[in-house]
């Protein structure tokens, strides 16, 4: 399968203070807090209430062999995020459009991997999620998380590429791994005992088992926030769905894009761009200031429940990396 666009290779270099904004600010959960949180399944009201998990989700001839055969036909990249490796191994896949143009997603990271079709077994898992939507996806992230101590920190999506009021889809095959919910400090109810509005902040445990569907919708990406944590237990303590695939884990988090680039990655368009249509569309740039406000804008809405979509996005940015870590 050849590369549609080894150029955007380096989609989005980011921030170092996120992280200790993140830390200052009471973001990262205790170990402690997560375990007293409740479980939550199908049927609950997860985030707020426009989430839910979906078990059994592809057919059974699919879902048997669909972990092997993506763990083969993906081109696994590593992706750096401050200078580091991420703890998992990652691909990204697209729809390529008539003329060439393929979607932009943006998000932190030092280097995100090129983008390519979609191979054959993500195609057929891609027909499935559509169904349970009823709207269309053009991209995905694909994960491979090699054992517990793969991860990825909590955090919210970022949207100004996200089409909006589309659902965010993950689905899972091999290992389960736990979802971690948590509302932002904005979203929490004041603890009149204790002074802290992080004391009260709500949290919620998703078990997302082989064969299941996490649809999250945009609400409950706005106030919470989410990820998977590390799970350094030994095998012998898990349970027979955590030790499945040797440990294993693929999630396939599928978006429905609004932005675009040209095939030659000259020219941008769509909803997170400045020129929304295909005529509008506007050179690509790649000027520090404007990539500091994308910037300043996720951070913005990774912690602001109450972020408001058109004042920090709406405007669009043409940009897709800053130069941070110097022009490459």
């Amino acid at each position: 399968m050849n590369l549609i666009s080894p150029s955007v290779s380096r989609l989005v270099h980011c921030w170092f203070w996120q992280f200790s904004e993140w830390v200052a600010e009471g973001m990262l959960m205790s170990e402690s807090k997560v375990k007293r949180s409740p479980v939550l399944g199908p049927g609950d009201r997860i985030g707020e209430g426009d989430t839910s998990i979906i078990l059994h989700f592809l057919p059974r001839e699919l879902a048997d062999i669909a972990f092997e055969q993506l763990k083969n036909e993906v081109k696994w990249n590593t992706m750096y995020h401050r200078g580091g490796e991420v703890p998992r191994l990652v691909a990204v896949q697209g729809q390529v459009n008539d003329d060439g143009s393929f979607p932009l997603y943006r998000h932190p990271a030092d280097e995100s991997p090129p983008i390519r079709p979609f191979s054959p077994t993500v195609s057929l898992i891609r027909e499935h999620v559509e169904k349970v939507l009823n709207h269309p996806v053009n991209h995905v992230l694909i994960q491979l998380y090699r054992g517990g101590a793969d991860y990825i920190s909590e955090h919210s999506d970022k949207t100004v590429d996200v089409v909006r009021g589309s659902k965010i889809v993950n689905v899972s095959l091999g290992a389960q791994r736990i979802m971690v919910l948590q509302t932002k400090k904005e979203s929490a109810r004041p603890d009149s005992s204790a002074g802290d509005a992080r004391s009260s902040r709500l949290t919620q445990r998703i078990p997302l088992p082989h064969n299941s569907m996490f649809v999250m919708g945009l609400d409950t990406n706005r106030k919470w926030m989410h990820g998977i944590r590390p799970d350094k237990r030994p095998a012998s303590v898990k349970s027979e769905d955590e030790r499945f695939a040797n440990g294993e884990r693929i999630s396939l988090t599928f978006r429905r894009i609004g932005t675009f680039l040209t095939a030659d990655e000259s020219f941008i368009y769509g909803q997170g761009a400045k020129g929304k249509t295909r005529e509008q569309q506007r050179p690509v740039v790649n000027g520090t200031e404007e990539a500091a406000k994308l910037i300043e804008a996720f951070g913005a809405e990774n912690h602001d429940s109450k972020f408001d979509w058109d004042k920090g996005y709406g405007e669009g940015f043409d940009v897709l990396h800053s130069t941070s870590r110097g022009t490459e």
